[in-house]
């Protein structure tokens, strides 16, 4: 696509407004990413989803990385550089504002329920993001039975993931997916 300055709005505008909801971090908004790229917006397959997924797991660096490699996918380096400003920018302003007073009320009892209160909301979207990375790269019964065995043995064993990944890509080179 081309990077129009359109486009880029769009995207800054999106990813600004999704990086205020993105409670636990851009994997807690990776549902409202999916629908947006996929669903309403067409830039992406859920296939390609599920690969830039993927990728943005596998390389270095923080999670938010996803946000980068939609944007470049959607308009190029200049929509790289929107997407991730969006997502990046107006958390960081929150979070430093709400710091700030955050940590006057560090034994308030509110603040304390407020925590608490948080943390099921992060792991429900963080379910909801591998629900939907799930859905969107199990095109067949064995790749169906692959990711439940991968979640699985990430589960039960201390494993680095990076072994999962590749025994899974030599599944794929061998053609068993």
């Amino acid at each position: 696509m081309k990077a129009d300055g359109g486009l880029l709005l769009t995207l800054a505008g999106y990813f600004a407004l999704m990086s205020l909801f993105a409670i636990g971090g851009a994997n807690g908004a990776i549902p409202e990413m999916h629908r947006l790229v996929v669903e309403t917006k067409g830039w992406m397959t859920d296939r390609q989803f599920a690969d830039t997924f993927a990728l943005a797991q596998v390389t270095p660096g923080p999670n938010v990385i996803i946000v980068t490699l939609i944007g470049y996918h959607v308009a190029g380096m200049a929509g790289a550089l929107i997407a991730t400003l969006g997502m990046c920018g107006p958390a960081c302003a929150f979070a430093i504002f709400v710091g700030r007073i955050w940590d006057k009320f560090k034994d308030a009892r509110w603040r304390i329920a407020i925590q608490a209160g948080l943390v099921p909301i992060s792991i429900g979207l963080t379910a909801a993001s591998a629900l939907i990375v799930v859905r969107a790269a199990s095109t067949s019964w064995v790749a169906i039975a692959l990711t439940v065995v991968a979640a699985a043995v990430s589960y039960r064993l201390a494993l680095n993931p990076l072994w999962i990944l590749a025994g899974a890509a030599l599944l794929g080179l061998a053609g068993v997916v």
